[in-house]
């Protein structure tokens, strides 16, 4: 895992480097992950685009998000966006109403005192992305299983909660240890002052943010592994929800091969 040094983006990195049960690792430069995008620079633009070969991006921002912020400068770049939202959506244009609703469900809930909330409210947040947008979640498994997709990037508002849940999905049905896939989720802790400050500072999400600090907004390991024992118990594990979402055996051997490099040990 690497971190990306943008001006315009404060939590990216590149989720190589992650070790496999069976003794592998995730290929770099397949899978990114990332915040907002709407302010990236020109010079953000040219190195995901012409350094990095970025061709997809999976926006799991919903319609509202989108139409307050925008999709940021890489859609001028010709790069394939697929907005996948994990909250829940109406058909035609939002009205304002619509659109603070969608807000306020893209803020998961916070801890009243730093570090003392239940992250069993988070994990449970994560697994109501399931149940409301399970097959937005199977189209972004499938995307990224994808050959034509090239470097794929996963982003949400702050990069760390939906995109979490995505990313963290991806790596377990492939093979990353839990111990690894935990860790990439918590990573987004050493961002959390930097991710705070950017959403604070917009109209969107601002008045959202309050009186927020950057401890309450970040992520801890108990709200992931209470997301994937949730999963463990209802499904039988990340394979079995997959397989209940409709994505099949074939997709997930392309996901492996697509995100995971060498040969397994003892082949």
């Amino acid at each position: 895992m690497s971190w990306l040094q943008l001006q315009g983006a404060v939590n990216v990195r590149d989720v190589g480097d992650l070790p496999t049960v069976d003794g592998r690792t995730t290929r770099s430069g397949v899978l990114l992950r990332s915040d907002n995008l709407r302010d990236l620079t020109p010079a953000d633009v040219a190195e995901l685009v012409e350094r990095r070969g970025l061709r997809t991006v999976v926006d799991l921002r919903s319609t509202g998000e989108v139409h307050l912020t925008g999709p940021g400068p890489l859609v001028a770049a010709g790069v394939v966006h697929h907005q996948l939202s994990l909250i829940p959506e109406w058909d035609g244009e939002p009205d304002q109403a619509e659109v603070d609703r969608a807000i306020e469900a893209a803020l998961p809930p916070l801890p009243a005192r730093p570090r003392q909330a239940d992250p069993t409210d988070l994990a449970g947040h994560y697994t109501g992305y399931v149940a409301n947008a399970g097959a937005n979640i199977a189209t972004a498994l499938r995307l990224l299983a994808d050959p034509a997709s090239g470097t794929a990037l996963v982003h949400c508002a702050a990069g760390k909660d939906r995109t979490g849940v995505v990313v963290a999905l991806s790596l377990s049905l492939v093979g990353v240890t839990r111990e690894a896939v935990v860790a990439d989720y918590v990573r987004s802790a050493e961002r959390a002052p930097q991710i705070l400050a950017r959403l604070a500072a917009t109209a969107a999400y601002g008045p959202g943010l309050e009186g927020v600090t950057a401890a309450q907004i970040s992520p801890v390991a108990a709200s992931m592994e209470g997301f994937l024992d949730a999963i463990d118990r209802d499904y039988g594990g990340v394979h079995g929800l997959a397989m209940s979402l409709g994505v099949d055996e074939e997709t997930v051997a392309r996901l492996g091969a697509r995100l995971v490099a060498g040969s397994a040990r003892g082949r």
